[in-house]
């Protein structure tokens, strides 16, 4: 019961791993629409990508960033760079191609968004592909 109300952290290095893992799938899961050309179609027809002078760009530079950031992030290489990419992207969506409303329509989006920012200030945690490429032992 002590460590259930404790302020310290609870296995930290291995939940924020097992979440950036998680994020990232579900990151691929949806980017991976990039390769469904029916599908991407139906993404550029949108009023919103209409108005752009590339409307099938902007869609998949959309389903590609969250492929690729995805999979950056499940690995643990290069995570604050593929968090910026994750913010991005989700602040892209609820704010110019929904409503706004991240309180309701477009919250899902803004969550992903919000991870993003997890990721970007604490990092990969210590499992990851960023700690044994660039930890400096002292």
């Amino acid at each position: 019961m002590n460590k259930l109300l404790s302020t310290n952290p609870v296995m930290a290095a291995s939940g924020l791993t097992v979440i950036r893992i998680i994020i990232g799938c579900f990151l691929m899961y949806h980017g991976w629409e990039v390769f469904d050309k029916a599908k991407m179609d139906e993404y550029s027809a949108w009023d919103v990508f209409k108005k752009s002078s590339s409307p099938a760009f902007m869609a998949y530079l959309g389903k590609t960033a969250e492929l690729v950031a995805g999979f950056l992030l499940a690995i643990g290489l290069f995570t604050r760079i593929a968090a910026v990419i994750i913010i991005g992207t989700f602040i892209y969506i609820p704010f110019f191609v929904g409503n706004g409303k991240i309180l309701y329509e477009d919250q899902y989006p803004f969550l992903f968004a919000l991870f993003g920012c997890v990721f970007f200030f604490l990092g990969p945690g210590k499992w990851s592909i960023d700690n044994m490429l660039f930890h400096k032992k002292s």
